[in-house]
């Protein structure tokens, strides 16, 4: 990977190619009881705010890459870009859905725009690996950035015109751009796993370092409190 400008060091800053295995999921998720649901679980009013969606490897860990991201106001978990109907996680797991790990970001777009959206996305996971986010495999795992108008597609395939052109990857980029249609929340226990389980193993040696990752190379991009 090469150095580029400063226009693109959103993009450019780093490959993570840490997120979790399937196996590795589902044993942590096995080795404590679920949680059950918080009073923070209370629906929250979205309503004015705008939605966007990426699928890049383990949702526990893309959830919480965006949520420290200024200007987020929620990520939801869940599975996009296949078409069964209501899937469930194992299901997903299995790769018998067509459905990706996926995550829904609501954001106000006055504090962070959709080409910043997609620099963070980018910037936080190797889009080079097919069906494949480090370690994990299985299509389940692979990469999508999904639009929802002419215009976010424009700027996710100039963005990926751009990468290429500076060469940042040593590989062709094989992330898929999709037209959005359908996202299903994931499981309760899904979400806000890091957050609600800090001493899991997986999230102590795998989310946690990533999110460590991403924080120390796009400091301008967080929340105060997320520094």
């Amino acid at each position: 990977m090469r150095t580029i400008g400063k226009s693109l060091y959103g993009a450019a800053v780093l490959l993570l190619l840490v997120c979790c295995q399937s196996h590795a999921k589902s044993d942590a998720s096995k080795e404590e009881p679920l949680p059950t649901p918080m009073a923070a679980d209370t629906p929250q009013d979205l309503s004015g705010y705008e939605t966007a969606y990426f699928a890049s490897g383990c949702f526990w860990c893309v959830e919480a890459i965006f949520e420290s991201v200024r200007g987020v106001k929620e990520v939801i978990s869940g599975y996009a870009g296949g078409l069964e109907k209501d899937p469930t996680y194992e299901q997903v797991s299995y790769g018998r859905t067509g459905h990706a790990e996926a995550v829904e970001v609501y954001y106000d777009p006055e504090q962070i725009s959709f080409f910043e959206l997609v620099q963070v996305f980018f910037g936080s996971h190797d889009p080079t690996t097919l069906n494949r986010q480090g370690p994990d495999r299985g299509a389940q795992y692979r990469s999508i950035a999904f639009y929802k108008s002419p215009e976010e597609q424009k700027i996710i395939t100039a963005y990926i015109e751009a990468l290429e052109e500076n060469q940042v990857y040593d590989q062709p980029i094989v992330t898929e751009v999709t037209p959005f249609t359908l996202f299903y929340k994931a499981e309760y226990y899904h979400q806000d796993y890091e957050r609600r389980n800090p001493n899991n193993p997986y999230i102590q040696n795998v989310s946690i370092p990533r999110l460590n990752r991403f924080k120390a190379n796009f400091k301008e991009y967080l929340k105060e409190n997320a520094h």
